[in-house]
C-alpha cells in the first residue's frame, strides 16, 4: 500500500530552519514526522541552514568590524588560518645539563668518602 503524499509549505520550512528550528521542532510544527521532511523536504531544510548560517556569519563580521578584539581574533583563526603561538616542550628533556649542575664547593665537607 502506497504512503499518503503530504503536501508542505516549501517556503515556510526555508524560513522555519533559517531561523534555527531542527528538524524535530519543524515537523512538529507541520505535524509530520521527521522522516516525512527529511524524505520529501531536506533540499528546504538545507537551504533554510545555509541562510541561518550567512546570517550568523555577517552579524560576527559586523561585530568584528565594529572593533571587537575577540570576534576579530576569531574570524582570523577560521578564515585567515591564523593561531596562538604555542610553545612545544619535550618534557623527557633533562631539565639541567651536567654543566649546569651544582657542584659543591671544595672546602665544604659535606661529601661523603667513597669506600
Amino acid at each position: 500500500m502506497a504512503r499518503l503524499h503530504i503536501e508542505l509549505d516549501e517556503e515556510k520550512i526555508v524560513e522555519l530552519a533559517s531561523k534555527g528550528l531542527t528538524q524535530k521542532q519543524i515537523a512538529a510544527i507541520f505535524s509530520c514526522s521527521v522522516d516525512t521532511l527529511q524524505r520529501n523536504y531536506a533540499v528546504s531544510i538545507k537551504t533554510g541552514w545555509e541562510l541561518r548560517n550567512g546570517s550568523l556569519m555577517q552579524k560576527q563580521f559586523e561585530v568584528a568590524m565594529s572593533g571587537n578584539p575577540t570576534m576579530l581574533i576569531w574570524l582570523g583563526k577560521q578564515y585567515l588560518d591564523q593561531r596562538d603561538k604555542s610553545e612545544v616542550r619535550n618534557e623527557n628533556q633533562p631539565r639541567y645539563s651536567l654543566d649546569d649542575s651544582p657542584r659543591p664547593a671544595e672546602d665544604n665537607n659535606s661529601a661523603l668518602p667513597i669506600q
